[in-house]
């Protein structure tokens, strides 16, 4: 939790967040991923200053449980001092017990944001799905949080001024607004209305130029002409070495001897191989976009 102090910015894991969203659709399968399509809205976890602290959390955290499908889980929150924004003890279950941050307490409008990255991990947990190292493994779960339908709420809790600054969660405000972004481009949602932070609102559309560049990437037909010129020369030589900032697909022969291009899919970012052979369309087997190719 950045609290008064520097935020990041930028994109620094955005291959991590990638991968993230590639092992939601192998772990999860495109139906239960299907099941998301409906984010949690803000009357459901709305908390005022004049709700009882305690219950007002346990409605929460029960509503944050119910929307991940865990029905047989229990939260015990409690409030303490410590450095992060919340922490949570992943047993056997079916009870949990999650620590908020004391600032909490005067600050509950966040508390929705705090205990959906916590009741994602005890999701992920369930589902035995985790990256290793604790950095990587925590952006799996902010990226798992976004993408099935709470991260919105991590986002709008961003909040910067000249005097102090907030920010939930580990990725940049800017990687929040591109999963969002990569979400809203799925399912047809718009959550930019749910947004009480102006910040939020521009790290979401700094987050949705960046998705849209991923459906503009070569070799699919909506690429622009730069991208095209020099796909069309690395396809000459049969190769895109050495490697370009930004270009991700790579040639190579196949049992035959023809040369075969892939590429990662711009919904779930799993690599498809194709053959070099001008308009292709392709499916891609794990979230079944059909991408319009010219390769």
């Amino acid at each position: 939790m950045a609290n008064d102090g520097p935020v990041e910015h930028g994109y620094p894991h955005l291959e991590t967040m990638r991968a993230a969203i590639t092992a939601l659709y192998r772990r999860l399968s495109y139906d239960t991923v299907q099941t998301f399509a409906t984010s949690v809205v803000p009357a459901d976890v709305a908390f005022c200053d004049t709700d009882d602290l305690y219950a007002g959390v346990q409605r929460v955290a029960h509503e944050l449980v119910r929307h991940y499908r865990l029905p047989d889980a229990r939260l015990i929150v409690s409030f303490r001092e410590m450095r992060h924004a919340a922490n949570v003890e992943l047993a056997a279950g079916p009870e949990y017990f999650v620590e908020l941050n004391d600032r909490f307490r005067s600050h509950r409008r966040d508390i929705g944001a705090a205990l959906a990255h916590e009741v994602m991990h005890v999701y992920l947990h369930r589902l035995d799905l985790s990256f290793p190292g604790v950095r990587d493994n925590e952006i799996l779960t902010d990226t798992a949080t976004t993408y099935l339908g709470a991260g919105w709420l991590l986002l709008d809790a961003y909040r910067e001024d000249g005097a102090s600054s907030q920010k939930l969660g580990y990725l940049t405000p800017e990687e929040f607004g591109y999963v969002l972004a990569k979400r809203a481009l799925v399912f047809g949602e718009d959550p930019s209305v749910w947004f009480t932070s102006a910040q939020a609102y521009t790290a979401y559309v700094k987050g949705m130029e960046l998705a849209r560049r991923d459906e503009r990437q070569p070799p699919l037909t909506a690429a622009g002409w730069a991208g095209r010129r020099r796909y069309a020369r690395d396809r000459r030589h049969g190769s895109s070495d050495p490697p370009q900032p930004g270009v991700r697909y790579a040639f190579s022969p196949d049992g035959g001897g023809r040369l075969r291009v892939s590429f990662p899919c711009p919904t779930c970012h799993q690599r498809i191989r194709v053959p070099v052979r001008g308009r292709v369309r392709a499916r891609c087997a794990l979230c079944r976009s059909v991408l319009e190719c010219d390769t």
